[in-house]
């Protein structure tokens, strides 16, 4: 029989990451944070990850750096970052987003690094 538990995070409690991501629920194969009010003028290290990345803007604005390309991220849009591609940030509105990774991306602290 497969495990049929579901997992809820209350937001009240959510952990928190050194980067500033807030943890939210993760299961086997998928986890998800959220990115609250980031400053702007912020931009982020250039990172590469071994997992996929998923988000969804929820406010604010900002430029996703990517291999090369640039992608304007507004209220509403959502994005993919695929595993192993260099990537950045830069906050130009106080920036709101939640991001799904695959696999999970809190994980043996993966997220945690900067590259």
């Amino acid at each position: 029989m497969s495990d049929t538990t579901i997992i809820k995070v209350d937001g009240a409690h959510s952990p928190r990451g050194s980067l500033g991501q807030y943890y939210l629920a993760e299961g086997l194969g998928l986890a998800m944070r959220l990115w609250r009010e980031e400053p702007p003028g912020v931009d982020k290290e250039s990172a590469t990850r071994d997992y996929e990345t998923a988000g969804y803007v929820i406010s604010g604005r900002a430029e996703l750096h990517s291999e090369g390309q640039t992608v304007l991220l507004e209220p509403g849009d959502s994005w993919i970052i695929p595993r192993g591609a260099e990537h950045r940030y830069n906050i130009i509105e106080t920036f709101t987003a939640v991001e799904a990774t695959h696999p999970p991306a809190q994980v043996h602290g993966r997220d945690e690094k900067s590259g």
